[in-house]
């Protein structure tokens, strides 16, 4: 049975490039545009790992995992946050919303499925 991560950012070639990255790894792959878009698509299904950008517009990643975080199903489910920001200030509020892990872009293939593959 494979693993199902949404993927949630504003921009269409990183979400592509995510996608493509993870489904040669083996996962399925949910995407989605921002934060509220991604809370839309959680109706219930098995998501097991989150990852998002950070900056978006509508509903920023951070504001997304924390609401995220307040759904039964998805309390525990790891979030890596993906994101040009790497401030240490960021950072903190990544954690303190829920954030497992920080991978700033631009992004290496195998960076990316190492943090995966860590958390799943």
């Amino acid at each position: 049975m494979s693993k199902t991560i949404l993927v949630v950012d504003d921009s269409a070639s990183i979400r592509q490039v995510v996608s493509m990255t993870l489904k040669s790894a083996g996962y399925s792959v949910i995407e989605a545009v921002d934060g509220k878009d991604a809370l839309t698509k959680l109706d219930g299904q098995k998501v097991n790992l989150v990852i998002s950008d950070v900056n978006m517009p509508n509903m920023d990643g951070i504001s997304f995992v924390k609401e995220m975080k307040q759904k039964a199903n998805y309390k525990f489910t790891p979030v890596i946050m993906l994101t040009t920001e790497g401030s240490d200030e960021k950072k903190k509020e990544g954690q303190a919303a829920g954030a497992k892990a920080w991978v700033v872009k631009p992004f290496k293939p195998e960076q990316m499925l190492q943090a995966v593959s860590m958390l799943i």
